[in-house]
């Protein structure tokens, strides 16, 4: 890999984790990482230390495989010593970069190392050694994941149809839709004409938001960036200047308050809700 790719891709993973990471970053991170690491037998530090004595198992081990559950990342070390799995939550303020091999910088927690690229995490709120069984006790308590092939969203439907809570609140519950953030959570319902303050939600509604946050979030992989607005809402169709935004990505509602409506001209509103902070369009989701 050329200098030049190695600084496109860290910059193209540092502006997707500018913000609380959805699951798109996680899932786009964990495909990143095989590219870079399957068949090989990394070298593996921490050099902050706090994860020192779990680096050193790994150190030379062979990299099997990542994959990510909702906003949880799993890689695989070792398949023949189960207890080799990192378990990495980036949370508020952390990220895993590809960088430069020789131009380290900042407090890295961990990192993994080939001779040609460096994957370094800094300021996850946590990073663990943990076994198979607990990564099955992790996962168990997820919700049903949009990203993933086995995913099976029918108990998380039995939930959210039976549940008195707004539907702006349920899809921030990690426990019912595993990756779903403020972004695709303010867009979806936005871009599917559903008041975020409705109690759960009918029955034809339910698949109609499953499968729109399918859609959203694998674009989201594969851009790296978070786009949710049809062909006849970009700046070119509508010739308008590109939004700028620290997540960037063209949005209808999220961090648009006091702005037009891109439908219907109304003013985008926002409140907080449940501590986060819910954007919509009053006139196309009333």
């Amino acid at each position: 890999m050329s200098g030049y790719s190695v600084y496109f891709l860290f910059f193209a993973v540092a502006i997707s984790i500018g913000f609380m990471p959805e699951g798109h970053v996680i899932h786009r991170l964990a495909r990143e990482l095989d590219q870079h690491f399957c068949g090989t037998s990394p070298q593996v530090s921490s050099p902050q230390g706090r994860f020192a004595t779990e680096a050193a198992l790994l150190n030379g081990a062979p990299y099997d495989h990542a994959e990510a559950w909702g906003k949880h990342l799993f890689i695989h070390f070792a398949p023949e010593r189960h207890e080799h799995i990192v378990h990495i939550h980036l949370g508020l303020i952390g990220s895993l970069r590809f960088e430069l091999v020789d131009d380290p910088w900042g407090q890295i927690r961990f990192r993994i190392q080939s001779d040609a690229i460096a994957a370094n995490l800094r300021g996850p709120q946590w990073c663990r050694l943990i076994t198979e069984e607990e990564q099955s006790l992790a996962v168990a308590r997820l919700g049903a994941d949009p990203l993933r092939a086995d995913a099976d969203p029918s108990e998380t439907f039995r939930k959210v149809g039976r549940s008195r809570k707004s539907i702006a609140a349920l899809l921030m519950d990690q426990k019912l839709f595993a990756g779903v953030g403020n972004i695709y959570r303010a867009e979806t319902l936005f871009r599917l004409g559903l008041s975020p303050f409705t109690p759960g939600v009918n029955e034809t509604a339910l698949p109609a938001i499953w499968q729109d946050l399918q859609e959203l979030m694998a674009d989201g992989v594969l851009k790296g960036r978070i786009d949710t607005v049809r062909p006849e809402h970009t700046p070119e169709a509508m010739g308008r200047s590109p939004r700028k935004d620290d997540h960037g990505g063209e949005v209808y509602v999220y961090r648009r308050a006091g702005q037009p409506c891109y439908v219907c001209g109304h003013e985008i509103a926002e409140q907080v809700l449940e501590g986060r902070n819910l954007f919509w369009c009053p006139r196309c989701q009333g």
